[in-house]
């Protein structure tokens, strides 16, 4: 089993009255509340944690994009992993993704994945999302009729350039290039870095990861106990199409906390996951779900994305925030010992049939040195008891990098000349 750390970035100092002053975290949300020189130091404790979290042994670190939103900083994941390429040996450098319909032209994503996988020696694990409505059609102001539509001949573009060998044009709908030669390429050429494909519980995502075989990883805000209708859709789909059950064609996003005990993780983790649920997940209703973004199969089943859950959630709750009481009980957020995490994600595992099991270790306003001990707790104690999972089935899906001998070593730290 592939345990994989994920950050989202999310701003820590929003407003103690965000929710009842603020209409939505996301699209409009106001520019005034963000302090650049306060970011410069969360940017540095964030790439701090993605570091130790390598450090410390996670099979993978995991970024991903949003834009004009309080709730993940990263418009350019690309920026962070390629620093975590240089300062990481053995980990998975796992970008997940880049939002593919807003490259102009996607052959953009092509180049810059291709060096992150030259930097790395061969480790990115190249996520390509359709993107939520807030960064798509509203913040890149993308027409979400046509988005899935972009999407699609963006993919073909970038796997294109990753794999055909002369320069060749390229004449499609919404991408015209006479001229289409990347240099760089990436290491991984079997046939291309492999390729995941994050959702939020479209059918047609299902469909398209089963036609490609590609990895689905279903984000979720909500937890293993509301993931499970989606994962059993997902396991019912793949066998209707003639795929295996193989758990590493599946990831699944899990927030935790990990204490000395279930009150201690309880009382360590409760105001970030508040902070979390009760600001960084105000979603305007308004901005979740455009006309046309969401196709005619999808609603037909009567399946509800991500995003327009966090919108009608905000609007329900939004004079009080939900209690962690509540979030843990509801399974939005696994707590305990070392020993209750372990088991309770060995079920989750289990249940959801699931080999890429993606952690939130830090959320809301948690501090670094927070963030650190539940990744370091993790790591020494969880970890080892869940690695062994489904170690009967092939991961087909996971980076090939060059053997460690031939890599380029991580470089030391040097002071400058200048400050001695």
């Amino acid at each position: 089993m592939k345990l994989m750390w994920f950050h989202l970035m999310p701003y820590t100092e929003l407003p103690d009255d965000f929710r009842t002053q603020h209409p939505s975290v996301w699209v409009d949300i106001d520019s005034r509340l963000f302090d650049p020189k306060r970011a410069h130091h969360m940017y540095n404790d964030f790439m701090d944690e993605l570091e130790y979290a390598a450090e410390v042994g996670f099979d993978a670190v995991c970024v991903n994009e949003h834009h004009s939103n309080g709730y993940g900083l990263m418009p350019s994941p690309n920026l962070i992993a390629s620093s975590l390429a240089r300062r990481t040996t053995d980990t998975a450098i796992c970008v997940m993704g880049n939002s593919l319909a807003l490259y102009n032209p996607p052959t953009r994503v092509a180049e810059e994945f291709a060096m992150i996988d030259c930097i790395s020696g061969g480790r990115l694990i190249a996520g390509f999302p359709v993107g939520s409505p807030m960064d798509t059609c509203f913040a890149y102001g993308q027409n979400p009729s046509m988005l899935r539509e972009r999407y699609y001949e963006a993919h073909d573009l970038v796997v294109k350039a990753w794999t055909e060998k002369d320069t060749f044009a390229f004449n499609g709908r919404y991408n015209q290039q006479r001229y289409v030669n990347i240099w760089p390429r990436p290491i991984q050429n079997n046939p291309h870095p492999p390729v995941w494909v994050p959702g939020g519980g479209s059918v047609e995502t299902w469909h398209w990861c089963a036609e490609m075989d590609y990895v689905y990883c279903y984000l979720s805000y909500y937890g293993y106990k509301a993931g499970q209708a989606t994962m059993d859709g997902f396991w019912n789909e793949m066998a209707r199409l003639g795929k295996d059950r193989n758990p590493y064609r599946a990831g699944f996003l899990q927030f935790v906390g990990v204490g000395e005990s279930r009150q201690h993780a309880m009382d360590l983790y409760g105001e970030a996951a508040e902070y979390f649920y009760g600001r960084c997940l105000h979603i305007d209703p308004r901005f979740a779900a455009p006309p046309g973004y969401t196709t005619e199969q999808t609603q037909r089943l009567g399946m509800q994305s991500q995003v327009a859950k966090a919108a009608s959630y905000s609007e329900k709750f939004k004079n009080r925030p939900t209690d962690m009481a509540t979030l843990v009980d509801a399974g939005y957020v696994v707590v305990g010992s070392p020993s209750e995490v372990a088991e309770q994600l060995r079920a989750v595992a289990t249940d959801l049939n699931v080999g890429n099991l993606m952690l939130l270790l830090q959320f809301g306003n948690m501090s670094k040195e927070l963030s650190q001990y539940n990744t370091k707790l993790f790591a020494e104690q969880v970890k080892p008891k869940l690695a062994p999972l489904f170690s009967e089935w092939e991961h087909r899906w996971w980076p090939r990098p060059m053997d460690s001998k031939a890599r380029a070593p991580i470089p030391a730290f040097t002071p400058s000349l200048a400050a001695e």
